[in-house]
């Protein structure tokens, strides 16, 4: 009975990949009754990646990504997820109190035209929520992370944006006059959860339902940096408000990914961050208030004189024969990084599902140390001279959390010792490092 269940709980977990769900599998009365879906995707965010690398190399002989691109992908992931270990997320936080203070029908939670009217309204909430993100400068400044990729895999999924759920709660607030706050929950995870599976360039074309569905290759138009491919096709789940709001662009010539402007480095909150500096030095470039606010409420491309999305023209001109941002750096190192980025990721899941047992200086402190490692981790695939002492802090306070009892392992005794020499080696970069710095000062 036990296998039998985890058979259907395997199989619900990959529909719910799909948007492959019921409403009667899928409607809960209370908002803490909801699974926490995305959560619990993980595993197959984790196995789909493998899935994908495995058709890529059997279909063309060559992999689809590359180890320092998709560890910053999945770094972005997990940084992206952080806050909601404190609070419950913001969305849902701001649509309860809408919901209890201000709603003006209560449509049955139960009801299955609850349901698709839900589904309807959050796609159509999201493609406003994305257009936004792409046609104001102050939401592209936290959305542009998710287009920092010159790759596209399902990795590229999940490279999301720390800040940008602080001001996308904005748009779904109409649905919390009449649509309960849990059948919203399901939706948004839902609709975010649908989103993984288009990031590939595996599948090519689904025939008719390209005219409905957000696809794989429609999505690849929206994370090209070609001049067609600039501010289009913004759907969710559903392509069809892009068809009706003129923002559809089929795709054609090879689509090369990233941004206009390349960043060049694989250090997350750079990644995550450096686009508000840049907004705030343009900001303070110009003297006239409408131009200065013009930085914050008009295109990323928009100067004085230009129309409000900026010229499109001025876009850099692609051949298609560029290459993706991928700097030489040791196998060894990449085999490390592998390794402490999958323990990582352990640590992180772990946390999660014992949040709510732990204390929050327990939390706070595990918090810490994801977001040292994920750094410590971007320094070393950056190369920077900083990074072995980094580094050796880091495996420092990995094991004094191993001994303490903070971070289980299945291995404990391997992964202490593979720490322990990891610890050593990175104690022996630091020393030579500062014996190099000392001859140079006398």
């Amino acid at each position: 009975m036990a296998q039998f269940m985890d058979v259907v709980s395997l199989t619900k977990g990959i529909r719910s990949m799909f948007y492959i769900v019921t409403p009667n599998e899928s409607s809960f009365e209370n908002v803490e009754d909801v699974p926490p879906y995305v959560q619990q995707a993980t595993p197959f965010f984790m196995g789909l990646m493998v899935v994908e690398l495995v058709v890529s190399l059997l279909k063309d002989g060559t992999p689809l990504a590359c180890v320092s691109d998709v560890v910053t992908s999945v770094s972005a992931g997990i940084i992206s997820r952080m806050p909601t270990l404190f609070a419950r997320g913001f969305e849902i936080t701001t649509y309860i109190y809408v919901w209890d203070n201000l709603r003006l029908l209560e449509l049955p939670w139960d009801s299955a035209w609850t349901w698709w009217l839900a589904f309807l309204v959050v796609d159509f909430s999201y493609y406003w929520v994305h257009r936004f993100a792409h046609e104001l400068n102050f939401l592209w400044a936290a959305h542009q992370v998710h287009h920092s990729s010159e790759y596209y895999n399902l990795s590229t999924a999940l490279r999301q944006s720390l800040t940008q759920q602080f001001s996308s709660w904005v748009f779904y607030l109409p649905m919390a006059l009449a649509v309960p706050p849990s059948v919203f929950a399901v939706h948004i995870q839902f609709n975010l959860l649908y989103q993984f599976w288009i990031h590939t360039e595996v599948i090519r074309d689904l025939g008719p339902l390209e005219w409905i569905l957000n696809t794989p290759s429609h999505h690849r138009v929206h994370h090209g940096r070609n001049e067609y491919c600039i501010d289009k096709n913004y759907g969710g789940a559903l392509i069809i408000w892009d068809r009706l709001f003129g923002t559809f662009a089929p795709e054609g010539n090879k689509v090369v990914y990233g941004l206009v402007h390349k960043i060049n480095t694989f250090e997350i909150f750079h990644i995550q961050f450096h686009y508000y500096k840049y907004l705030w030095r343009r900001f303070n470039r110009y003297k006239k208030i409408f131009n200065k606010f013009g930085v914050l409420w008009k295109g990323p491309s928009w100067k004085p004189g230009k129309p409000r999305l900026g010229d499109h023209a001025e876009v850099p001109e692609v051949t298609g024969e560029e290459l993706p941002f991928n700097p030489s750096w040791p196998l060894a190192l990449k085999v490390y990084v592998c390794i402490h980025g999958l323990m990582l990721l352990g640590v992180y899941q772990d946390l999660f599902e014992s949040r709510l047992m732990l204390s929050q200086l327990t939390v706070l402190m595990m918090t810490g140390y994801i977001l040292l490692s994920l750094t410590s981790i971007g320094f070393i695939i950056d190369q920077r001279p900083t990074a072995p002492m980094l580094e050796l802090l880091r495996c420092v306070l990995m094991m004094m959390l191993l001994r303490y009892g903070y971070m289980t392992a299945p291995l404990f005794v391997p992964i202490e010792a593979f720490v322990s020499i990891s610890l050593l080696y990175w104690g022996l970069q630091t020393f030579s490092q500062l014996i190099a710095v000392k001859k140079k000062t006398t």
